[in-house]
């Protein structure tokens, strides 16, 4: 099991990859930090806190469409603070 702290700073490294993708308007990168696990309670990647839809259609989504799910991030990233 993780410690509290290496959740805390995996979620603030997330948050602020976040703020400053949803102010970027192109080439938006990948939430992907190598943590793929899949949280039965949430249903979200315990890494990147996509869902497997959003981690399937990745490659395939517009710079906007992937902005969005960003910024969903960031959202519930805030629910587990």
């Amino acid at each position: 099991a993780r410690s509290l702290m290496a959740v805390l700073n995996t979620i603030n490294l997330i948050a602020v990859r976040a703020q400053l993708t949803c102010a970027t308007a192109q080439n938006v990168p990948s939430p992907c930090n190598s943590v793929c696990r899949m949280s039965t309670a949430s249903g979200w990647c315990e890494g990147c806190h996509r869902t497997l839809d959003e981690i399937a259609q990745w490659s395939r989504l517009d710079d906007g469409t992937k902005q969005t799910i960003w910024g969903q991030i960031e959202q519930r990233l805030l629910r587990e603070i």
